[in-house]
């Protein structure tokens, strides 16, 4: 299992300083998320100030931009970084796409993340081959690449995709498209290995692949004291309360408590909600231990579900010898 790391949102003037450290402390991937920044600038600075370790994106949102601009920033972080980029990709969810973004909530998000993806395939080999494009889909039709436009072939044009979700379709989504998998924070050990991975598998049979060739990547609650406790609660009870995330409390017979959240979270009853998360459904959703058996906790819980795995804590250099260190150690031991 490969140890990764997330860098926090801030300013991509902290970029690099970041990046240079989570690469010397060891860490498998960094990886970049898009909440309060973009998700693909900063990896223009890592892929500069960093010589070994992957990178990638945690992810973008796909509907938020065209197959093109997708493509390119792909193509150059590819080319910068010497391969190292992975270029992950999720859909949100249609409240954010069309309040957050503008933009319009396809009929069909796996349809339409599905044609993203053969879409931007179809991008880089015409860039790498110089075939014609010819790209035609139902959502998006691609025929126009003249020479002005081709940034021409790359060195490392076999950019690994990850797509990221929480139900049955997009999993199946990714075992038949996709190099890897980000499976959303708000799981258990239980809906990995009985929901997510057979979906996956089922997709990867579907066209002639195996479940080894796609990357599970999972992002792990952890609490190693009580005050971490609340806060570990306060993020359950908000990604509990999005409806599109319920089979996952339906499955442990929590689904009354999904609909309750989901009625807070309508009426902004915020610091109502992680009250509903007991001792039971944080045990479940986290793995609870103290720093010195953390690694061994981690392992114990995910060791043959995660091919690669990063804990919900943003990368903080002050605390690489309190900490990340230690527990990279531990990791590398267990």
């Amino acid at each position: 299992m490969k140890f990764d790391a997330v860098l926090p949102t801030l300013p991509l003037s902290a970029i690099p300083n970041l990046a240079r450290a989570a690469e010397s402390a060891g860490f498998s991937a960094i990886w970049t998320n898009e909440t309060q920044h973009e998700a693909f600038l900063p990896h223009a600075l890592i892929a500069e100030h960093t010589q070994r370790v992957n990178h990638g994106t945690a992810v973008a949102i796909a509907f938020a931009r065209s197959p093109g601009s997708l493509a390119y920033t792909a193509w150059d972080l590819a080319a910068a970084s010497k391969g190292r980029f992975m270029l992950g990709l999720g859909t949100q969810v249609r409240a954010h796409i069309e309040r957050r973004f503008g933009l319009d909530w396809p009929e069909s998000p796996v349809g339409k993340l599905r044609e993203t993806v053969d879409a931007l395939r179809a991008l880089w080999s015409s860039w790498q081959t110089g075939e014609r494009l010819n790209f035609r889909g139902d959502y998006h039709k691609l025929t126009l690449m003249t020479p002005f436009f081709n940034p021409g072939p790359i060195e490392h044009p076999e950019i690994p995709v990850y797509l990221a979700g929480v139900n049955t379709g997009l999993c199946r989504l990714a075992g038949e498209v996709a190099q890897g998998f980000h499976a959303h924070p708000l799981h258990s050990a239980d809906y990995l290995a009985q929901t997510v991975r057979p979906a996956i598998e089922a997709g990867a049979r579907k066209v002639g692949r195996t479940a080894a060739d796609i990357q599970l990547t999972v992002t792990a609650f952890v609490v190693t004291h009580p005050a971490q406790a609340d806060e570990v609660r306060s993020q359950i009870a908000f990604y509990a309360s999005t409806p599109s995330y319920r089979p996952v409390l339906a499955m442990h017979g929590w689904g009354d408590k999904a609909d309750s959240l989901s009625g807070l979270s309508r009426r902004g009853a915020w610091d109502d909600m992680p009250a509903l998360i007991d001792d039971e459904m944080l045990d479940t959703f986290a793995v609870v231990a103290p720093p010195e058996d953390l690694a061994s906790a981690i392992k114990a819980r995910y060791a043959g579900l995660a091919d690669r795995l990063m804990i919900y804590r943003a990368f903080d250099p002050d605390d690489i010898e309190s900490f990340w260190a230690p527990l990279l150690k531990d990791m590398a031991d267990a």
